[in-house]
């Protein structure tokens, strides 16, 4: 009866150690198809043409300012 119970802990243990080195480690970890698809949408509806090979650094830099005050925290004005 030892045996059983201590070969089921063993593998209990087993297995909760394996599905912990299963998680991403960092946040970096690499993006869905999904999440690459909504901020692409996100960058033609700031403006990115990604057409528009002739204003290309013009149009990528605007469109990234347009996302990047969408996402900050309205600030109130100070006096």
């Amino acid at each position: 009866m030892k045996a059983i119970a201590r070969s089921t802990v063993l593998a209990l243990a087993a297995f909760s150690t394996v599905s912990a080195l299963a998680q991403p480690l960092s946040g970096d970890a690499p993006r869905t198809r999904d999440q690459v698809r909504q901020e692409a949408a996100a960058w033609i509806a700031a403006g990115y043409d990604p057409n528009d090979w002739l204003h290309y650094p013009d149009n990528a830099i605007r469109a990234n300012r347009v996302i990047t005050q969408r996402a900050a925290p309205a600030q109130p004005n100070e006096r």
